[in-house]
């Protein structure tokens, strides 16, 4: 079996290499149009092309999400300039936009993500399954004006494909292996449905979308021989929509994500390091006498009202529910003793309302809104530790309110002026049911953006800006100083430069951004000397600056080409702590630059062939600079054949097998091994 799975495994990458060889040898006869698919966003909660909005955007369609084969977040953070998704277990990623993350122990993001309007606002469960996706926007820069917390360097902004009077559904099956692992014959394999159908023609219409996957894992548990972090998922969505008249549409959409998973693969040592006194058995072995386990979920539900007063105002409302079940048994020490083990049932529920007007008539836009929500969390750990058990149990409740204003207005035909204003207030309560600790904090902002359009010639905009970006405060969850129970919002001022050209009727479009930002109250955290322990504080100022180049070139009909680069240089202007003093260093989880080149052919038979190369610079994983992620570069490949019923395609992800592992000071995070596999489609 071992032998037939490295045949298939060589043969796979051959074929691969071979076909993308004959992509680029100038084979040509696609029929299709020369000219660049129009893409429209709802970056500014209204409809606009995206070559019109000022601020630094990058978008995928259906068609696109499919071709490049995004399948979750880091999928996508490889093909946006930038963009950083760091993970460890199933669930729980956090993002870092150009040089900004959140701390890990404080929960919380720096990068927002919306699902239909579902506001996902914890690293717990930031993650989605791109599956009937209509589009994906990426907005760069500060977004707080519109979308409010924990947007201060951005935006993920998912739009489901919505029912409609056509009927279409499609079933697909993936089945691969991964190229290396710690386990013997590891296989990987996905399966997926998407249906949408109308059930009264011009009025009433259902989608349904699931997906199955399930990964062997990669790291070998030698004392119980099973591998340690297998990957198994169940997802499903329905989505029913409903237009009683022209001016009315209703939409209501429920998900459920489940996890059936093994524990997450980091905290693991190198081969051959000592793990508290046991040395480890080797690279992507473990020896735990506990078998992990992550049975997390998430729940979502959605109504979205659009109604159309007339031909100049919109009336919008989201209602929005989401509730993540973070439910995992973790083995720290990853030992044979039990030194450090974990067990979670954490929840965390979200109520959201926003209620907006928007306005469009003659190139002035406006929108004015409220939004309101309310936070329910509640952490239950129990830390076991051979010799003694530790009980957890605590609760944040807290609320959030907002008003927001955004307006375009054209000062003439080539200027024009956007301005855009959010008051926001968050109040929280804090409480400890094991050692009667209480807090509570209240924080507020006020976040402004400016902008300044012009454009000097047919097919090229140019916007300068500046707007700020804020991120709420928060607790210390295992403070015993009450003068470390919470911390307060970090503040960031963000400056742009930006230019948008579309050249040769819509076949190549390139756009270019600068940016500078001022980061003040940084979310740090900080090694206390009067308690020997380390806390999220205010200790820090930073200054980042950076580039961004994104092209997108028809070269001829059939192949189109991509690229994307960005440069980022963030670091410590003031911070300072009882371990030392860290100014002029990197901060951490930033990687110095993020590229991506690719190139996609379709030719008029059917055929189909894609490859893309992706990059990142050196990351830092501590304040000190003393640990890392190296620069590394990988290689994506997919050939295969498309009818109008059937698809079938090799994919490869990482053909090379490149590693590109995360060390930190007492550990080391595996990157996944390259993945070869075959694809299949039919749709109806």
């Amino acid at each position: 079996m071992k032998k037939m799975m490295n045949y298939l495994r060589g043969w796979m990458l051959k074929t691969l290499l071979i076909v993308w060889c004959m992509t680029t040898s100038g084979i040509a006869g696609a029929q299709d149009t020369l000219s660049l698919e129009d893409i429209t966003v709802t970056a500014q909660k209204q409809e606009q092309n995206i070559q019109d909005v000022p601020m630094a955007i990058t978008a995928f369609t259906a068609q696109g999400i499919e071709d490049a084969k995004i399948e979750s977040m880091s999928d996508l953070a490889d093909l946006v300039p930038s963009l950083v998704i760091n993970g460890g277990k199933i669930g729980m990623n956090t993002p870092t936009m150009r040089g900004i993350h959140a701390p890990y122990s404080t929960f919380m993001l720096s990068t927002g993500l919306f699902i239909d309007g579902v506001p996902v606002q914890s690293m717990f469960g930031y993650e989605t399954t791109f599956l009937d996706i209509e589009r994906v926007e990426v907005l760069k820069g500060p977004q707080g004006t519109l979308y409010g917390k924990n947007s201060e360097a951005g935006v993920i902004n998912i739009i489901t494909r919505q029912p409609d009077n056509n009927f279409r559904g499609s079933l697909s099956a993936n089945i691969g292996t991964w190229l290396s692992s710690g386990t013997d014959d590891p296989l990987t394999q996905a399966y997926t449905i998407k249906l949408s159908t109308p059930i009264q023609t011009d009025k009433f219409f259902v989608g349904i979308a699931g997906k199955f996957l399930q990964q062997d894992g990669t790291i070998e548990n030698t004392e119980t021989g099973n591998d340690e972090d297998h990957r198994e998922y169940w997802f499903g969505r329905a989505h029913l929509r409903w237009t009683p008249t022209d001016q009315l549409d209703i939409s209501f959409i429920a998900s459920q994500l489940q996890y059936d998973s093994g524990g997450g693969n980091d905290n693991l040592l190198e081969s051959g390091a000592s793990n508290y006194g046991v040395p480890t058995p080797g690279y992507r072995k473990v020896s735990s006498n506990l078998e992990p386990e992550n049975t997390s979920s998430e729940q979502t539900q959605s109504l979205n009202i659009k109604y159309e007063i007339n031909d100049v105002f919109e009336l919008t409302s989201v209602t929005a529910r989401r509730v993540f079940n973070d439910d995992a048994t973790n083995d720290f020490d990853h030992t044979n003793a039990t030194i450090s083990h974990m067990d979670k049932d954490n929840q965390y529920t979200t109520l959201s309302q926003e209620l907006r007007l928007s306005y469009d008539n003659g190139g002035v836009k406006w929108i004015a809104g409220v939004y309101g929500d309310t936070d329910e969390i509640n952490f239950d750990y129990k830390y076991d530790y051979g010799s003694m058990i530790n009980i957890s149990d605590m609760d944040i409740d807290g609320n959030t309110y907002a008003v927001f204003t955004n307006l375009t207005y054209p000062l003439s035909q080539r200027f024009s002026l956007v301005g855009g204003l959010r008051y926001e207030t968050t109040e929280k309560d804090f409480q400890d049911h094991i050692d009667a600790r209480q807090a509570n904090g209240s924080w507020d902002d006020i976040s402004p953006k400016f902008a300044l359009e012009y454009r000097p010639l047919p097919g090229t905009m140019t916007y300068i800006s500046a707007s700020k970006g804020y991120r709420a405060g928060g607790f210390n969850f295992m403070a015993t100083d009450p003068r470390y129970y919470t911390f307060d919002e970090e503040e960031l001022w963000s400056y742009e430069i930006g230019v948008k050209n579309t050249f040769f009727n819509n076949r190549l479009i390139a756009n270019a951004s600068i940016y500078l930002m001022d980061i003040s109250d940084m979310q740090v955290t900080e090694m206390i000397l009067s308690t020997n322990k380390s806390y999220v504080t205010n200790a820090a100022k930073a200054t980042g600056k950076g580039v961004e180049l994104e092209l997108t070139g028809k070269i001829i009909a059939g192949l189109t080409m991509t690229a994307g680069f960005g440069y980022t240089h963030i670091e410590f202007d003031d911070f300072k702590d009882a371990a030392g003093d860290y100014e002029g260093n990197k901060t951490t989880y930033a990687p110095e630059y993020t590229f991506n080149l690719g190139a996609q052919y379709r030719w008029e038979n059917g055929f189909y062939a894609r490859a893309d190369l992706i990059g990142y610079g050196e990351m830092y994983t501590d304040r000190a600079n003393k640990y890392k992620r190296d620069a590394y570069q990988i290689v994506n490949a997919k050939i295969g054949y498309e009818t109008e019923h059937y698809d079938i395609y090799l994919y490869g992800k990482n053909i090379f097998d490149e590693r590109y592992d995360t060390y930190g000071s007492t550990s080391i995070n595996y990157s996944d091994p390259g993945e070869v596999g075959l694809q299949v489609t039919y749709r109806f």
